[in-house]
Formats: structure tokens, C-alpha cells, sequence
């Protein structure tokens, strides 16, 4: 029998009082005397097999503390019988994103700290800055692919290796100054890094970066604004070309495909939309290198300089950037270049994590944590690696095996370092005992704008080397299939 307040109900009207009975039964029989113990003290049970149920308790309530208890008992029995290594991952990049989704959550109970909650397809990201693609087109939330694991939207911020705790400084607008500390069995670190400034002064203040999403956003609404400040009454000709020249520093594949994604929306969309501003657009590219994608083949980085300057791009190598105003830059040798957009695409820093971890060892410019050939970081003290962190992507390198800081040896790292240690934690085999990491390249690209695309894939053959309309579709068709999920598969594809 229920009792309910003043009324009673017999527990053979209920349709479901057998289900109910057996579920019961079960949960004693699976947890012993502790789950006995926990059951009596909250649901009685007499020889008459009725339930005395607190006032108030409907069997609704009654079916969900069922469920509470059945969830809480048996949280209780996996702690006891299998034991998961706490594993957290700092960063949500090309090679945390590929971590999150490789690592086995039954062995290992995974926490991610990222100070953005999605993954950021990178090699995409001018196209969206321009409206080429959307931004949805290239992200990823990282909830949909961590719904068994635990993910806080924070900063790291030090580091202890002898307690093995980090300490998180929130990354939320109203909680910014929110502190905690988690505790770790195993961290792998991939934080990634910052653009490069080489401290010059105003780059920071006045120019924009593209490493983000919020970049791309900045970018496009800074892009309207100069066309719709130029459309205003009362300027003269110099005033509107100087605010329709857009400036990129920077001559790797971050700044050669802005530049040509930008010239493809001058002339796809510009021209329709401001007509009468087309004349007075001009576009720059500055490099402190000899040439512009110093790391392609020497005749693909020529064929996209020339096709540049056909363009009316103008390349401009062996130039310093001295200072960044406001509305202008300060070129060595050359003065004052007035701009309305100035991108900057310069290279990678240090990360400030990277900087506060003392107790690993970096690479000779101190800017990347060294690892061995299993991706543990080497402690600067013992020069041995520790046992229980790792590091990849761009803030890390292995030692006496220099990688550049590209998503294809990021991703790359990740998935081996996934696999193995899937592998020896089932086996309870040693780490040291596997093959250590080996990078396979195969090869770059970069979109030069006119639907044309370098396409090198030297390393893996010598002759694997095109340029044109065929290692566009190559381009495209390689970025449609790389991209993580079928909607965003489909989402380029029809932008496109």
C-alpha cells in the first residue's frame, strides 16, 4: 500500500507495480548492503511489501528519485570497479578537438578548458571574413562531440606539475575574474598560440588578426565601413583612397588568401554594390621576405606573384613595418602608407601559458615546449620527460625534430597520440615502450583568388606540383571533405 497524505492506494492498481517491484528488487541485488542501507533509510519497506512514502511525494516524484538513486548507485559502483584516469585537455584547436573526439571515455574521464566553446576550421577562415562562407559554415561546438565528458570555457593559467593541478581564470564576460583549480592524472596541452607582433608599437591597438572568429567578424564589419565611409558626401579623392586601401602584412598562406579572397569580393560584390568606388580601391601586400610563401615551391610562389600584380595587388617584399598609427603605417625607407584596413598575418608567438610553465623546456627561441618522440614534455630540471603531460600543436615542437606549426601536424600529433594512449592504457603497457611520432607531409595549398589555387604536394612526389583552375577544384574539393561534421559539409558546398 501508498500512502499519500490522507488517501491510500493500493499498489496492485497500479499498472506498472510489477515493473516497479522487479526495478527495486534489482537495485538491492546489484549494490549490496550499501544500497540496502541507502533504500531503507529513505523508502521502508514492511513484510507487507507496501511503501511508506514522505507526505507530499506523488508517484511521479516518486518515479524520479527512483531514477536518482539508481543514476547515483550505480556512479558509485563504476567508481568502485572501474577506475578512470582524470585526463584534461587544455585548448579546443586541431589537435584538442581531434583528442576530444579520439580518446576512449571509457578508460578516461576527460575535461576540456578552452577559452572558446567550438573548434574553428582555420584554413577557411578568410572566407568567411569576406562573406564568402558563413561563420557556422566552419565551426564546430564542442559540446555536440563532449557530451560525456567536462567542458569549462576558461583560461589556464599556471600550471603545478608536483600536485597536478592547473589554475583557471573564467573566460565569460560577467565572470572574468572567476578563479578555480582542477585536479589532473594525465594533461595534455594544446593550447595553440598567438600572432606575432615583434613588439612593434600600434599593431596591437590598430591592426586585425585572423586567428579567431570574432577576427573574421571584426574584419567584415570593418570592410562595410570603409566602402560606407567612403560613399559619404564632402571627401575628396584623396580621403576616399586612402580609405579604400586595404593593407596586409604578412606574405605566408594566412595573408596571399585573404588577399585574394578580399580581391574576389572587390570584384564579385563591390562592384555591383559601389560602383562609382571601384577607381579608387587599391590593395597592398607587405612582406619582410625575399619573396611571398617562402615555404611553397620557388615557381608556384612566382606564379602567385605575378598573378597578383595582374590583379593590381601590389606585392611589396623586403619591408619593415617600423610603426602602426591609427590611419596609417610607417614603412622603413618608404614613410607613411595611409590604409583603411590593415591585416596583420606575421607569423606565431609565444603563448602565455607556454611562458608561465617553467618547469618545461622550450626550444632554443623559448617559444614552444619541448617534448620527446612520445609527445611528453621534457621537465627543464631532470631533463627527463614528466610521465603524465603532454603537449602538442602549435605552442609545442619534439626535440631534435623541429615540425612547422601547421593543423596538419597538429592533427596529425593528436590522432597518434590518441591512439596510443587508447592502446597501452588498455594493454597496461608503458608508453615508452611504442613507436615514437612521425610526421607524414602531404603537402600544402593556398587559394590566390580568380578561382585559382596553388596546389605543392612535392614531398610527396616531385613532380606533384599545379597551379590554376584544376588545383582550385582540387582545393575546394580537399577543404569539403576535411571539414568535420555533414551539415558543414553541406553548408560550404552550397555557399560555394
Amino acid at each position: 500500500m501508498i500512502h499519500l497524505m490522507s488517501c491510500t492506494v493500493n499498489l496492485s492498481t497500479l499498472n506498472h507495480s510489477k515493473w516497479v517491484r522487479k526495478r527495486l528488487i534489482n537495485m538491492i541485488n546489484a549494490t549490496n548492503n550499501y544500497s540496502l542501507k541507502l533504500f531503507q533509510q529513505n523508502y521502508p519497506v514492511n513484510n507487507n511489501t507496501a511503501l511508506t512514502i514522505p507526505p507530499l511525494l506523488n508517484p511521479l516524484q516518486l518515479s524520479l528519485k527512483h531514477y536518482q538513486t539508481k543514476h547515483f548507485i550505480q556512479t558509485k559502483t563504476r567508481a568502485l570497479t572501474e577506475p578512470q584516469r582524470n585526463t584534461i585537455i587544455l585548448g579546443s584547436g586541431w589537435a584538442g578537438f581531434r583528442l576530444i573526439r579520439d580518446l576512449d571515455q571509457k578508460i578516461y574521464h576527460i575535461s576540456i578548458v578552452s577559452p572558446r566553446n567550438h573548434f574553428v576550421f582555420t584554413p577557411l577562415l578568410a572566407s568567411t571574413s569576406v562573406g564568402t562562407l558563413e561563420f557556422r559554415c566552419i565551426t564546430e561546438p564542442i559540446r555536440t562531440y563532449s557530451s560525456g565528458t567536462n567542458f569549462y570555457e576558461a583560461y589556464c593559467d599556471g600550471i603545478d606539475s608536483k600536485n597536478q593541478i592547473i589554475h583557471c581564470t573564467s573566460s565569460i564576460h560577467d565572470l572574468e575574474q572567476r578563479k578555480f583549480s582542477l585536479h589532473y592524472d594525465q594533461l595534455i596541452i594544446c593550447v595553440g598560440a598567438y600572432s606575432k607582433t615583434f613588439g612593434i608599437p600600434g599593431v596591437k591597438e590598430y591592426a586585425y588578426f585572423l586567428k579567431e572568429i570574432n577576427d573574421a567578424r571584426k574584419i567584415r564589419k570593418k570592410l562595410i565601413d570603409c566602402f560606407e565611409y567612403a560613399s559619404q558626401p564632402g571627401l575628396t579623392d584623396k580621403e576616399k583612397e586612402d580609405q579604400l586601401h586595404f593593407v596586409v602584412v604578412g606574405g605566408g598562406p594566412t595573408g596571399v588568401e585573404f588577399s585574394a579572397e578580399l580581391y574576389d569580393f572587390i570584384a564579385d560584390d563591390v562592384s555591383r554594390l559601389y560602383p562609382d568606388l571601384i577607381g579608387k580601391i587599391h590593395m597592398t601586400l607587405f612582406d619582410v621576405a625575399p619573396t611571398i610563401l617562402g615555404a611553397f615551391d620557388s615557381h608556384l610562389a612566382d606564379y602567385a606573384s605575378k598573378k597578383f600584380n595582374r590583379k593590381g595587388i601590389q606585392v611589396k617584399t623586403k619591408r619593415k613595418v617600423e610603426k602602426v598609427e591609427k590611419d596609417h603605417l610607417i614603412i622603413q625607407g618608404e614613410g607613411e602608407v595611409p590604409y583603411g584596413l590593415l591585416v596583420w598575418s606575421t607569423g606565431l608567438m609565444q603563448n602565455p601559458l607556454v611562458e608561465s610553465f617553467i618547469e618545461a623546456e622550450k626550444d632554443k627561441s623559448s617559444q614552444r615546449i619541448l617534448t620527446d618522440g612520445h609527445l611528453r614534455v621534457y621537465n627543464k630540471e631532470t631533463n627527463l620527460p614528466f610521465p603524465n603531460i603532454y603537449a602538442l600543436g602549435d605552442c609545442a615542437t619534439i626535440k631534435e625534430y623541429d615540425l612547422p606549426a601547421t593543423a596538419q601536424v597538429a592533427s596529425q600529433k593528436a590522432k597518434y597520440l590518441a591512439k596510443t594512449l587508447n592502446t597501452f592504457a588498455k594493454r597496461d603497457y608503458d608508453l615508452s615502450e611504442g613507436k615514437k611520432f612521425k610526421y607524414r607531409d602531404y603537402g600544402m595549398m593556398a587559394y590566390i583568388g580568380s578561382y585559382e589555387a596553388l596546389v605543392d604536394m612535392s614531398a610527396v612526389h616531385n613532380w606533384a606540383k599545379m597551379s590554376g583552375h584544376l588545383s582550385w577544384l582540387f582545393w575546394r574539393s580537399v577543404y569539403i571533405n576535411k571539414s568535420i561534421s555533414i551539415r558543414n559539409k553541406m553548408l560550404i558546398a552550397y555557399h560555394w
